[in-house]
């Protein structure tokens, strides 16, 4: 277990397997498939769901990295929610939906290959909303995602 003086994290097994769950995609339309996601997806099978906080860029001890680096913020908040997926035993296969939340959505249009790579590489096309923000929580932060996962 993990103590921050604010909260407590205890950590669960780190293996990871594909999701036992049958994920059916709903798209009447194709053009979302351009952008690397699906309109909806039917979900069935689950034992487990997960439900994220928001991850942003910031390091171990919350404090915030690479201001004025979307690129980097993306990078480091994709690093965070992995790790916050691992503690509960899943990765971005089991992840059904991701919103995310941008100071700067042009900005962050520039650098989302980081977010198709991520996902893409693995085969995950989660439904997800961006969401242009006049700030986040924590300035100089830029860019966060959050995340329903099931397994």
């Amino acid at each position: 277990m993990l103590s921050s003086g604010r909260f407590t994290v205890g950590a669960m097994s780190t293996s990871t397997s594909p999701p036992t769950f049958k994920r059916t995609p709903v798209n009447p339309w194709s053009w979302s498939l351009n952008f690397g996601y699906n309109q909806a997806e039917v979900v069935e099978g689950t034992r487990r769901q997960l439900i994220c906080a928001g991850q942003t860029a910031v390091d171990a001890g919350g404090n915030p990295q690479h201001p004025g680096d979307m690129r980097s913020q993306i990078t480091l908040a994709l690093d965070n929610l992995e790790a916050v997926l691992a503690a509960a035993d899943m990765d971005l296969t089991n992840v059904t939906r991701l919103d995310i939340y941008a100071t700067d959505v042009d900005e962050l249009m520039k650098h989302f290959d980081v977010l198709g790579a991520r996902l893409g590489s693995v085969g995950a096309t989660p439904p997800q909303t961006v969401l242009g923000v006049t700030r986040l929580a924590i300035p100089p932060l830029m860019f966060e995602i959050s995340a329903t996962a099931a397994g």
